[in-house]
């Protein structure tokens, strides 16, 4: 499996419930294909650097979070589409961190990142 971070950018008025409700169903798309979810992590509310439309409207502020795991590479597909139809995320974007979660500790550690 690969090592992937998924960075989200959701709406800022959601109810802490419609919040945990679409972290839940991207964290379950994950486990439903054999994929591990290694960590969460809400960043907050933030302005962001331009206006985005999206669902007839106009954004100025989202709410930022990051989900770390790891799943097979046809997984992104679906997690993307899923995330793409929620009324409730704004922007989203997955990076592949690396093959193996010990390649990408062992990479932060020689470039001083964890420091």
């Amino acid at each position: 499996m690969v090592f992937y971070e998924l960075f989200c950018i959701s709406r800022t008025r959601l109810v802490e419930a419609n919040l945990k409700d679409m972290v839940k169903q991207a964290s379950l798309v994950v486990m439903n294909k054999g994929g591990v979810i290694r960590s969460f992590k809400p960043l907050g509310e933030k302005q962001l650097p331009y206006r985005i439309r999206k669902h007839q409207a106009y954004h100025h502020n989202g709410f930022q979070w990051t989900m770390q795991f790891d799943a097979n590479p046809t997984v992104i597909k679906l997690l993307s589409k899923k995330l793409n139809v929620d009324p409730r995320v704004l922007r989203h974007a997955v990076i592949r961190q690396g093959s193996k979660l010990e390649d990408v500790v062992t990479s932060a550690e020689k470039t001083g990142a964890g420091i």
